[in-house]
């Protein structure tokens, strides 16, 4: 066990799911995780009061799955979200989290065949996580039992009373047991909220967790609309078109960051992979790699960037959507550090634009779309960066010792000084672009835009 989940052993949480929290990067609990577990796990009510990024779904995951038989052929525990994307996104949470004491959420949501839940919850589920609609047609179907659950947990409860889901609340909460144990999370209590703690729950205890802004002010963020087969190519003239020196590459699988990695050395690009699969040795050397600047592009999963610490790291690229909100946000936080500016892009594919508008609402901020870069977008942006390295080069007096004044006049005297230059530029172009296709057709559009101009 790592010294960091010691943290979560001191709440009470079992092995096993320890086991699968190393495995999904958590670090120590968060200040709503050490507050609510404990008051969970001894079988108590709980209000608790914090927004989504604090850590809230492991707060009652984690004491949710402790409390349920492994061989219970109905729900014993429910959850409720407000929409279609959260309740999946939970559901698929506890699953991740239950994965070594052999449990799974069911989520019934709406846009997903209900003969399809319908089977699922005869062949036995014990935890269920889904959005007031779709359970109230459940409940309406009779093919649901409330009757063996203990655990209920409102999730994002403020949410669910804004879309008007107060009186389902009601009648799926009445359906259930009253010896069972509640949870109800909300960023604030409005009064309707209030009245349904008071009615439906036993002496709850109270848990508040402020949380700081998620995103820093100081990054720029912005989505590519890209699909599979055309991501390599895109980053890659990303990379050259910002000039990135020192980034940080997220991909979803170990698999897919080694071969991204290995696709972007092909390519020419400092690039390597680190993941779970790396031992700690491999690990420091690839990490100091990247910090001397021998590695430009560190392609990571999450697991493995939990705990990243270097400075100035520029860019954040999502080459895959982040798995949640709170991974997207962690993600990001890798730039932007002590006040500097950084810039994060994430690619989306058409099938991902509703998990983007989750990550928007979840962190309340707009991510804009921008086109990626052409490969005359490229080659322009090249030669504006060569022309200002090299003029910051003169200005800095570089190259006056008398050995480089002395070639400098030769080559003046032997060649025509615009063709010198152009094949300088055309030298530098080269450097900046990587070795594929499409860098290599920028460059000759570079040596083409010289000449024009």
């Amino acid at each position: 066990m790592t010294r960091v989940l010691q943290g979560f052993e001191v709440l009470g949480v079992h092995p096993a799911i320890m086991e699968s929290l190393d495995e999904m990067g958590f670090e120590e609990p968060t200040p709503i995780q050490a507050a609510a577990i404990p008051i969970l796990l001894e079988g108590q009510d709980l209000i608790g009061q914090a927004q989504t990024g604090t850590g809230k779904t492991a707060a009652f995951a984690i004491p949710l799955l402790q409390c349920v038989e492994q061989d219970s052929r109905t729900p014993q525990a429910v959850v409720l979200a407000p929409t279609r994307e959260l309740a999946l996104q939970v559901a698929d949470d506890i699953t991740r989290m239950g994965r070594y004491m052999h449990l799974k959420a069911l989520a019934l949501v709406g846009g997903h065949s209900i003969e399809r839940q319908i089977r699922a919850l005869r062949a036995g589920a014990p935890i269920v996580v889904g959005t007031p609609g779709r359970v109230m047609d459940h409940i309406r179907r009779r093919t649901i039992k409330l009757s063996q659950v203990r655990m209920f947990v409102l999730d994002e409860a403020d949410e669910m009373l804004d879309m008007g889901f107060i009186d389902d609340i009601d009648e799926i909460m009445s359906s259930i047991p009253d010896e069972r144990q509640t949870v109800c999370f909300s960023a604030v209590m409005p009064a309707p909220i209030i009245r349904i703690t008071k009615q439906h729950m036993r002496n709850p205890q109270q848990v508040s967790v402020g949380r700081k802004e998620l995103t820093a002010s100081t990054i720029e963020q912005a989505y590519f609309e890209v699909r599979d087969k055309d991501k390599v190519e895109a980053l890659t003239r990303i990379i050259d078109h910002e000039g990135i020196a020192r980034g940080i590459v997220f991909c979803r699988t170990k698999r897919g960051s080694d071969e991204l990695a290995s696709a972007l050395q092909a390519r020419g690009y400092a690039a390597e992979a680190i993941h779970g699969d790396l031992n700690q040795v491999q690990r420091n050397r690839t990490m100091a790699r990247f910090r001397e600047g021998q590695v430009e592009l560190l392609v990571a999963t999450d697991v493995a960037a939990r705990g990243l610490d270097v400075e100035n790291v520029t860019h954040v690229i999502n080459y895959d959507v982040a798995h949640s909100p709170e991974y997207h946000v962690h993600r990001i936080g890798r730039t932007g550090r002590a006040g500097r500016e950084g810039t994060a892009f994430t690619f989306v594919s058409p099938r991902e634009f509703r998990h983007l508008k989750l990550i928007e609402r979840v962190t309340k901020s707009r991510i804009p779309r921008r086109r990626v870069p052409t490969a005359t977008d490229v080659a322009e942006r090249v030669l504006e960066m060569i022309r200002e390295k090299v003029g910051s080069l003169v200005e800095s007096g570089a190259g006056q010792e008398a050995r480089y004044m002395d070639l400098a006049s030769t080559l003046l005297n032997d060649y025509d000084p615009e063709r010198l230059v152009a094949a300088l530029v055309s030298r530098l172009a080269e450097s900046h672009l990587g070795a594929c296709p499409e860098s290599q057709a920028a460059g000759q559009i570079c040596q083409g835009i010289y000449r024009d101009n």
